[in-house]
């Protein structure tokens, strides 16, 4: 089934500060670059707000780029730690500042290890 990638970015984007609701007032400008057979999607993310628009982004702090059917299949269904497990293996790529990537990684860091501890108290009591 193939979906708009516009509107597959804008999901994507709102259930990932939806899990991580310390991202959502960060005001920052994404280029999302999708990777198909021999075809090239470029959009603009502007966060806060969640606004796509089809085309260069060429004022991004973040560029972010994969192959699109694995982007369709993250956007849908990725938790926070399958899009760790992309970043990490290479399936998707981040560039830009490294003060900012830093900021987002820690960002999800902490929030991976509320979860866990909210977890871990559930299971005590």
């Amino acid at each position: 089934m193939s979906e708009d990638a516009k509107s597959l970015i804008e999901l994507a984007a709102r259930r990932f500060v939806a899990e991580v609701p310390a991202l959502e007032p960060m005001k920052l400008v994404v280029g999302v670059e999708l990777r198909g057979r021999g075809d090239v999607q470029l959009f603009r993310l502007e966060m806060p707000g969640v606004a796509v628009t089809k085309g260069p982004a060429p004022d991004a702090r973040i560029r972010v780029e994969m192959r699109r059917e694995f982007f369709n299949i993250m956007a849908r269904e990725a938790k926070i730690p399958d899009w760790l497990e992309a970043f990490n293996d290479g399936k998707a790529r981040a560039s830009g500042p490294d003060q900012i990537i830093k900021l987002i990684a820690n960002v999800v860091e902490r929030q991976l290890e509320r979860e866990r501890t909210r977890r871990a108290r559930r299971h005590t009591a």
